[in-house]
């Protein structure tokens, strides 16, 4: 019986593309400078935008709630599995984001899935196929799931086009429930959403609003409260998603908006209800994240300087670096092999930048994504610029 050899022809065609991707092995803490598979190299690649995973006040509260609480919660949140911790980190983050309510769950991508496929079903049969969710055509992979597990009626206007929105917006007039959905910074090119157009338009034509915000939480906003505070939209907008996996360096994401929505999650999300809570350990380093997020702006200003220098000098250098606007920095390559290339060149030199290409980006888009964090050094800057500069000038990108 062939069993599963199909999986080996299909490994096999990934790898005759190029697109076959073999784990990079973490030698180290999660730092500016890092060991990967086996070679110490800055490390460009890390969504750790703060620097708090590694931060001693996190690792000691993780600690102190694993000693008191357990190593893990022991059943889903509707069950037993709900401690008084999870429902602190859950008042924290509500407080933080200037929210009603929040729920935490086990990952930004279950809290996408969950949220969006929760509010856009009914109890009314086949209501929820009458229901219109306008999504962005360059929102991440975690939105393109929860849409598709929904039974609406689903529509993408191009990306951060307000005219196309709009146009979709009048042609969907008389559904019972119309839904905008958008990335809040976009993960691979680091511009940013135009919220405050979006919330207008909404208004303006009955819709409600999501944003995934996973990557501009602790980039925008005061101390990193994200693009909504970042444009001042508190009270307009409905729906935050957040992460607790990237600028607050530990795990999980949630959904931050009115108490009902909260409460409606609690009933009907299936991540959040068939999934196991969070470790106390990690609510309580969560919690800890918060806490250090207020208590020391400087890590916030840092990243912010440490990215205008590191544009700026790429920019010198005549690297092409899109439209970004945030410390995700692509440096836009195009073709795919060259994009490849300079990638295990630049590692070979010491640096590591995470190439992207399809299906993450369109093809012809390829590029080399990289992340400054507020922890990076100007030395540490300077010898990855002086590599790219090397590489970049050997295969001919600048």
């Amino acid at each position: 019986m062939p069993g599963l050899d199909f999986l080996k022809v299909e490994l096999d065609e990934l790898k005759k593309q190029g697109l076959y991707q073999p784990l990079r092995v973490l030698g180290s803490e999660q730092l500016p400078t890092s060991i990967v598979n086996g070679k110490k190299v800055v490390n460009l690649s890390s969504n750790n935008y703060l620097g708090l995973a590694t931060h001693p006040k996190m690792k000691e509260a993780m600690i102190e709630a694993t000693k008191k609480w357990g190593a893990g919660a022991g059943a889903v949140r509707p069950i037993i599995g709900t401690m008084d911790i999870h429902l602190q980190l859950e008042k924290k983050l509500a407080e933080f984001k200037h929210m009603e309510s929040s729920l935490v769950f086990v990952a930004g991508i279950a809290a996408n899935r969950g949220c969006i496929q929760s509010v856009l079903s009914s109890k009314i049969k086949g209501e929820d196929e009458k229901f219109v969710v306008i999504s962005d055509e360059l929102n991440h992979a975690s939105i393109i799931d929860g849409v598709r597990l929904s039974k609406a009626q689903r529509k993408v206007y191009k990306h951060k086009d307000m005219a196309e929105l709009e146009k979709v917006l009048k042609e969907s007039q008389g559904a019972p429930r119309i839904m905008i959905i958008t990335d809040g910074v976009f993960s691979m090119d680091g511009d940013i959403a135009p919220l405050p157009e979006i919330a207008k338009l909404a208004k303006q034509y009955g819709a409600f609003t999501m944003v995934d915000d996973a990557h501009g939480e602790g980039v925008l906003g005061r101390n990193g409260r994200g693009t909504i505070d970042h444009f001042g939209l508190q009270g307009q907008w409905d729906i935050d998603m957040g992460t607790l996996s990237k600028a607050m360096g530990c795990l999980g994401g949630y959904i931050a908006g009115t108490k009902n929505l909260t409460d409606y999650l609690i009933q009907s999300a299936r991540p959040f209800l068939f999934t196991t809570a969070h470790p106390p350990g990690v609510a309580a380093a969560c919690i800890a994240a918060i806490d250090v997020m207020e208590s020391e702006p400087w890590r916030h200003e840092k990243l912010w300087s440490n990215s205008k220098f590191f544009k700026a000098e790429l920019s010198k250098l005549g690297f092409n670096i899109g439209n970004s606007e945030t410390p995700i920095t692509p440096i836009m390559i195009g073709d795919e092999v060259l994009t490849e290339k300079f990638s295990q060149r630049l590692f070979e030199e010491g640096v590591f930048g995470l190439r992207i290409i399809f299906p993450m980006v369109a093809k012809g888009k390829a590029r080399i994504r990289t992340i400054v964090t507020a922890t990076h050094t100007e030395e540490e800057l300077r010898f990855a610029l002086e590599k790219m500069k090397k590489v970049g000038q050997e295969l001919r990108i600048i």
